[in-house]
């Protein structure tokens, strides 16, 4: 009975790994063992930081409002309570682009939560 040979099964799972690999620096793009350990730990950092992104986000945002609160002579916990009494259906992602790009709006708003 002949042996039986790896065949393309294990060079194609290898090449998967090394394409995911590549760009990295030295063995870890090179050598199938280290760049699988750096494959796999180059994942749970990308998982990690998908949900990261989202409040690193949400945190820029409140910044920006907060600074363009203050321009009018709000705090951000004022002007979001009264936007939120007032009726205002926009989220921070919007109010932080007005602040920023739409300075004639934004005044508009704090002056109805003022």
């Amino acid at each position: 009975m002949p042996r039986v040979k790896r065949g393309f099964k294990a060079r194609r799972r290898r090449k998967k790994i090394l394409k995911a690999a590549r760009g990295f620096r030295g063995g870890h793009s090179k050598q199938y063992r280290t760049a699988e350990t750096a494959v796999i730990r180059a994942g749970m950092y990308e998982y990690r930081d998908r949900r990261v992104r989202k409040r690193e986000f949400r945190k820029l945002w409140i910044v920006r409002i907060n600074a363009a609160a203050k321009a009018h002579g709000l705090s951000y916990s004022r002007l979001m309570g009264a936007l939120n009494k007032a009726g205002v259906a926009l989220d921070r992602k919007v109010l932080a682009d007005m602040a920023v790009n739409d300075p004639a709006g934004f005044a508009r708003l704090a002056a109805m939560a003022s």
